[in-house]
C-alpha cells in the first residue's frame, strides 16, 4: 500500500479569513483574562472584530470568523463540548442569524452600532434560551432577563462604537490617500 499525500489549496480569502479569527480569538483570549462581576456578563470584545468584518467582506466571511473564533477559543481555554462551549456557539449562532438578517435593513439608519446591539441581544437571548431549556429549566432565569438585557445594550453600544470609528478611520484614510493619488496621475498625465 502506497501513502497518499493530500494537499490543500489555500486561497488569499483563506488567509484572511485565518487572520481575522485569529484576531478574534486573541481578544477572546484576552477578555477571559479580565474578571467578570457576574458570570455571563462579558464585553464581547471579538465582537468587534465581526461586525468590521461583517461591514468590509459581507456574512459569509463574518460567520466562519465568528465560529472558527468559538471553536478555537473553547478548544484553547479548555472548555470545548463543555456547557461554556454550547453556551458560546449558541449566543453566535444567534447573533449571525440576526446580523444576517440586518443586513437587509436600510444602511442610512442601521450602522455598525444598531447591529451590534441586535446581535448582543440576540446572543444573550440565545444563551438564556439554551440556559433554560438545558440547564436550568426554571422561570426564576426571567428575572435575569433585565440585567442581561441592560449588559448587552451598553455592551453592544460600545462595540457598534468602536468598529464604527474604526471603519470611518478605515474610509477616511482609503479617501486621502484617493486625493492624494488623484493630483499625481492628472500632473503625470499632462506631463
Amino acid at each position: 500500500m502506497t501513502a497518499s499525500i493530500i494537499t490543500l489549496e489555500s486561497t488569499s480569502e483563506d488567509h484572511h479569513i485565518a487572520r481575522m479569527a485569529a484576531l478574534a480569538l486573541g481578544l477572546s483570549v484576552l477578555e477571559a483574562a479580565i474578571p467578570s462581576p457576574l458570570p455571563g456578563v462579558k464585553p464581547g470584545l471579538a465582537n468587534i472584530v465581526t461586525l468590521i468584518v461583517l461591514a468590509r467582506y459581507g456574512w459569509r466571511t463574518a460567520a466562519w470568523v465568528s465560529l472558527l473564533r468559538v471553536l478555537a477559543g473553547s478548544l484553547l481555554l479548555g472548555s470545548f463540548l463543555a456547557p461554556g462551549f454550547f453556551l458560546s456557539l449558541s449566543g453566535a449562532l444567534c447573533s449571525l442569524a440576526v446580523l444576517a438578517a440586518s443586513r437587509h435593513l436600510p444602511q442610512r439608519w442601521f450602522g455598525p452600532v444598531t447591529h451590534s446591539i441586535l446581535a448582543a441581544v440576540a446572543h444573550i437571548a440565545g444563551q438564556l434560551l439554551l440556559v433554560y431549556f438545558w440547564l436550568i429549566p426554571h422561570t426564576g432565569l426571567l428575572y435575569l432577563v433585565p440585567l442581561f438585557a441592560a449588559a448587552a445594550l451598553v455592551f453592544g453600544t460600545v462595540n457598534g462604537l468602536i468598529a464604527a470609528h474604526y471603519l470611518d478611520e478605515k474610509k477616511t484614510d482609503s479617501l486621502n490617500m484617493t486625493t492624494e493619488i488623484q493630483p499625481r496621475i492628472n500632473t503625470d498625465a499632462h506631463g
